[in-house]
């Protein structure tokens, strides 16, 4: 299912402080430069029209969040979502994800990285555009922290059995573990707009959680 067009924001509201560029970031990375404090950091790639982000950012406050979105339209529609908040612990990042997480996050960092949804491209000649190739779920697998999770949904099979495929042979994250679904309570009980909209037109949505094992002691 494509994604569909974001609607443009009426208003011109003052975005500077939830909307970022990649070379808006401290580099080295700062957590306080961004959030003034530090807390568990968790990265969204993909974030669409930002409704995960609005969610878990209110739902836990004591976390800061980043969203990455590629799209421009896209990341000022759901930084426009967070600009109102009285929270100030998300934002969001227009750019490249693999190209942020392979420059500017250190490793054993993230507490958690979600990706929904992702841009399937298709052709089998496009799959190498894809974000979930083996070199950036490397990444993602040095980038976060001992026990933090990895957080992958989808509704295209093909893509999800072949992610399976790469993290069981090119990492060393532990998993799949299964997510069971979970009914709606209201309109927008969903994880992300997608997710809302695979499932009221009654079709599979793919999920599954990863972990990276904990240091060992010796």
């Amino acid at each position: 299912m494509a994604r569909r067009a974001v609607k443009t924001i009426r208003e011109n509201p003052d975005l500077s402080r939830v909307l970022k560029k990649p070379e808006e970031l401290p580099n080295p990375w700062d957590s306080a430069t961004v959030f003034c404090r530090q807390a568990p950091l968790e990265l969204e790639i993909g974030s669409g029209k930002g409704l995960f982000l609005r969610r878990v950012a209110d739902q836990f406050p004591e976390h800061d969040f980043i969203g990455i979105e590629i799209g421009q339209k896209y990341a000022r529609f759901s930084a426009a979502g967070l600009c109102n908040r009285k929270n100030c612990n998300a934002i969001i990042v227009c750019g490249d994800a693999a190209q942020i997480l392979k420059e500017l996050i250190p490793d054993h960092f993230l507490e958690a990285v979600h990706v929904y949804f992702p841009d399937p491209w298709w052709k089998r000649a496009h799959r190498k555009r894809r974000i979930l190739r083996l070199e950036v779920l490397q990444l993602i697998e040095r980038r976060l922290r001992p026990e933090g999770t990895f957080h992958f949904w989808t509704d295209v099979e093909e893509y999800f059995l072949s992610t399976l495929k790469l993290l069981a042979t090119g990492t060393s994250l532990l998993g799949p573990f299964e997510v069971p679904e979970k009914e709606a309570e209201h309109d927008f009980d969903y994880r992300t707009h997608f997710e809302r909209r695979t499932r009221l037109h009654g079709e599979k949505v793919y999920r599954t959680i990863f972990r990276k094992p904990p240091i060992k002691d010796f």
